[in-house]
């Protein structure tokens, strides 16, 4: 899956807060994602987040 730094994710859980979109600010084998709704930031496994990812926008048009 191609994610890059500053992709928006819509994932299909949503963080406590409500939101279902994060931010990327980090990719390797854990991807540092921040919540868009509180701010909330957090580090994921690649393996966990990629599965857990509904759509991917990248400078406002929906790659995946």
């Amino acid at each position: 899956m191609d994610i890059q730094v500053n992709d928006i994710l819509t994932m299909k859980k949503q963080h406590p807060c409500g939101s279902k979109q994060w931010q990327v600010l980090r990719i390797g084998m854990d991807f540092r994602l921040k919540c868009l709704g509180c701010g909330h930031e957090v580090m994921l496994p690649r393996s966990k987040a990629e599965k857990n990812i509904r759509t991917v926008e990248r400078e406002g048009e929906i790659v995946c």
